[in-house]
Parts: C-alpha cells; sequence; structure tokens
C-alpha cells in the first residue's frame, strides 16, 4: 500500500500559515484527484484544497481550528490496498503523540521539549503554542497557568505573546520576535523585541453577563480584526486631519456618463475608482505618505497598491488591494474596483488579493456618516476615510461677485502614523487630494 503525504502548499507571498476550518472528508473515504479536501483559511481568505491523490483518506494530522505552517503534512492518503480505519481511541492517542513531539523544532534541546510535553495537564495546545512555549523555557506549569481567550479555553498565540511580555516586564524572561506576516486588514500581531515592548499593564476588564443576556462568539475574522485594529493603536499614535472637498463637477460628470459607461463595459461606474485614482496622484506629489517602519528605519515603498475597505454582508471587513494603482487609468481602476468588490462580497479573493497594501482607503459614506477617524492598517502608516457626498449650501465666487448655491461636498478624514508623518505632510497630503477632486475634468472621457 502506497502512502501519499498531502501538505499545506504555498498560498501566496509571505504566508506561512493557515487555519484548518473545515475536513471535507472523514478518514476511510474515498478521495479523487483534485477533488477537494479540506477547507483551510490564510489571513482572512478561505480557501478548498484539492487533493493530490486518489485513493483512501487514513489520516488527518490536523484537526478543525488547529493551525499549519506551509509544509506540513496535514493528511495521509492509501493509494492501494485495503485499509483499516483506526478507532477514535488510537487516532486521538495517534495525534496527541504527534503534537507532543514532531511539531517541536529539532533545534529545541531535550529538556525543553521534555518540559513541556511531560504536562500533567490534559488541555490541548496547538503545535504552534508548544513551539513558542518550548523556545521560551516556559514550563508546563506556567503554560497550564495561562488563560486561554481562543475556543473553549484554548490558549492561542497572542495569549502565549501577552504572557511572554508581561513576563518580560518583570525581567524574568527572553525577548520574543516573530516573523511579521501581511495583510492589509494583514493580522499580524505586535512585535515584542527588547527596547520596543509594546504591551502594557493595561488589563481588559472581566465582564459578567447579566441574566437575559445573549453570548454571542466571535466568529475568526471578527477575531482576526479585533486583534489587528487593537495592535495597530498600540504601534501608532494616531492622528487625523480633515478637509471638505467640493465634489460638484465629480457628480455631475458621473451622472452624465454613467448609463453609457455600464451600456458599453457591463459594470457600474461607481465614485471609488474617482477618488482613487486623485489619492495615486497625491501620492505621487507625497511619497513619504507610502512609507512603512521597520524599528528606526523608513521603508520608502516603490509600488503604489491602494487597499479598499470593503464591508461584507457578514458585517466584517476585509481589505482587498489595487496593485500598482498608479499604472493603470480610470477605466481600468473602475474594472479592478469592481472585480475585486465582487470578489470580496462572493468569498471569492484569493491570498494574494489582500497582500502588499500601500495605503488604504475606506468609504464611511457608505453608511451614511459625514466624517469618520478610521485605524491605520499596519504596516502602512496612513488611511483616508471618505465621508458621504452632500447637497449643502456654500459660497460660491464669481468675478461678478459671491453668491449662495447648491454644490455636492464631502469630508475626506486622514488618519496618520505620527512618528513619521507630521501634520503638514498629513494635512498638506489631505488637501492635495481635494485639490484632485475639485480639479476634476467634468470633459473627461472613460
Amino acid at each position: 500500500m502506497a502512502e501519499i503525504e498531502i501538505r499545506l502548499p504555498k498560498m501566496g507571498e509571505s504566508v506561512t500559515e493557515a487555519t484548518i476550518t473545515n475536513w471535507l472528508k472523514n478518514i476511510g473515504d474515498n478521495v479523487n484527484l483534485d477533488e477537494p479536501l479540506v477547507e483551510v483559511a490564510t489571513d482572512k481568505v478561505d480557501n478548498e484544497l484539492p487533493s493530490e491523490a486518489s485513493g483512501i483518506l487514513i489520516k488527518r494530522l490536523f484537526e478543525k481550528d488547529q493551525v499549519a505552517q506551509v509544509g506540513d503534512v496535514i493528511a495521509i492518503i492509501a493509494t492501494e490496498g485495503e485499509v483499516t480505519t483506526p478507532s477514535s481511541e488510537s487516532k486521538i492517542e495517534e495525534k496527541k503523540v504527534e503534537l507532543a513531539t514532531s511539531s517541536i523544532p529539532t533545534s529545541i534541546s531535550d529538556s525543553k521539549t521534555s518540559m513541556i510535553s511531560n504536562s500533567s495537564s490534559d488541555r490541548f495546545y496547538s503545535p504552534l503554542v508548544r513551539s513558542i512555549a518550548s523556545k521560551e523555557g516556559i514550563s508546563s506549569a506556567e503554560l497550564d497557568g495561562i488563560v486561554g481567550s481562543g475556543k473553549d479555553g484554548r490558549v492561542t498565540k497572542n495569549d502565549i505573546i501577552s504572557f511572554l511580555s508581561n513576563r518580560n516586564q518583570n525581567g524574568s524572561a527572553k525577548s520574543v520576535a516573530f516573523e511579521a506576516t501581511s495583510s492589509a486588514v494583514s493580522t499580524n500581531v505586535p512585535v515584542v523585541t527588547s527596547g520596543n515592548t509594546l504591551s502594557s499593564n493595561i488589563k481588559e476588564p472581566i465582564v459578567v453577563s447579566n441574566p437575559g443576556d445573549e453570548i454571542i462568539e466571535m466568529d475568526r475574522m471578527r477575531k482576526l480584526i479585533a486583534e489587528h485594529m487593537v495592535m495597530s493603536k498600540h504601534v501608532s499614535p494616531h492622528v487625523t486631519s480633515y478637509v471638505e472637498a467640493d465634489v460638484t463637477n465629480i457628480v455631475n460628470w458621473r451622472n452624465k456618463v454613467k448609463d453609457a459607461y455600464k451600456k458599453r463595459e457591463g459594470q457600474n461606474l461607481t465614485f471609488t475608482p474617482i477618488f482613487i485614482e486623485a489619492i495615486v496622484k497625491a501620492i505621487k506629489d507625497f511619497p513619504m505618505i507610502n512609507v512603512s517602519v521597520s524599528g528606526t528605519n523608513i521603508i520608502k515603498r516603490r509600488d503604489i497598491n491602494i487597499g479598499m475597505a470593503t464591508a461584507l454582508p457578514s458585517g466584517n471587513l476585509i481589505v482587498p488591494v489595487i496593485k500598482n494603482a498608479d499604472q493603470l487609468n480610470l477605466n481600468g481602476l473602475t474594472k479592478q474596483v469592481n472585480t475585486l468588490a465582487n470578489n470580496a462580497r462572493d468569498n471569492k479573493l484569493k491570498p494574494e488579493d489582500i497582500q502588499g497594501g500601500t495605503y488604504t482607503v475606506t468609504n464611511v459614506g457608505t453608511f451614511g456618516n459625514v466624517m469618520g477617524t478610521p485605524i491605520i492598517n499596519q504596516p502602512q502608516v496612513a488611511i483616508l476615510a471618505l465621508g458621504a457626498i452632500r447637497k449643502v449650501p456654500a459660497v460660491i465666487e464669481t468675478p461678478e461677485g459671491d453668491f449662495i448655491g447648491i454644490r455636492q461636498k464631502m469630508f475626506l478624514s486622514h488618519s496618520y502614523d505620527h512618528r513619521v508623518v507630521d501634520g503638514a505632510l498629513g494635512g498638506q497630503f489631505v488637501r492635495r487630494v481635494a485639490d484632485y477632486l475639485e480639479q476634476f475634468d467634468v470633459n473627461n472621457e472613460i
């Protein structure tokens, strides 16, 4: 009987791990080549992985909600001969042994490995948590004492990082650093290093439910968003500048051409690509907005990749990225915006679709809001919120004198990282975006 190892494939640049969200086949089931075998989630994108062989599924090395690294063997398929399906008890025991041994890097000393695997507790720990605990010399008693925020009280990566950072503050533990992964609502946790500790002594309040209250567990995406937002506020001192822009010419032009464009291209012409075009022009004028911070170094980005925050039917948020937006004309931006927005709502985004963003725009006007204070999408340093377009009375200056008229106006809210973007740069940038919007060519052809 030949056994084929099914490994977690590489699913995009900088993607190093994935969460098993659902097995589509049970042990003992027949599996055909390219038939969906398992559902996994990387960052905020869900994918079905097809089988790389035909045969019978005899082992599942990771179960639902466990994290696997790229290259890990997640299943074994027997390609010929009869298979004896292992009993439930034997599968559980086999899994325990594998988690206690194969998940720990070979570079870890035998004493540390023994220290973690010989825990007297029956509590489950993921391979990633065990690996971190072993690297950092966390004893089994300490590990058992960590309060877990995961499902059924499981200790997550963030739980153990928080434990380590608190222990570091007392001078009793080594620093820990993790390689950052991308995302544009990207879900990196704060990097804790010596001399740059991001944690504080502030603790979340313990909230007790009252009789009649409904308790709703966060779904996976909401947990990732929550982690990312908290991390961003820890990392970057946020400052927000506001500008009001007169977009009457844009509104009138769009009303004039949108029907013909829809008939010709089969797509809607929204305001979003027009705003993105103005943002790209302003980034070219102020390239230090298009940067990231790494320690004491500033990384000035060559590419202009615009992330656009998109609300999902579930109420969650995802940020697909328009790559090299400066190389697209208005027609190209329109098609990219529509394609990414539709794929996001239909859960068809690929991992690379939400990676590599250098600047993000979010449209709070969609919900009727006139302005907002957006949180920076790390590792970027700025984000622009677009308010609702409203008809307002305004003073109009003409050679014959000033008069009051009805104009279409909107607020632009620009949040930026005050470590590297001062008020002058942050304010001038958003003013320049408004200038490009107000100077829009009404004779523009698309």
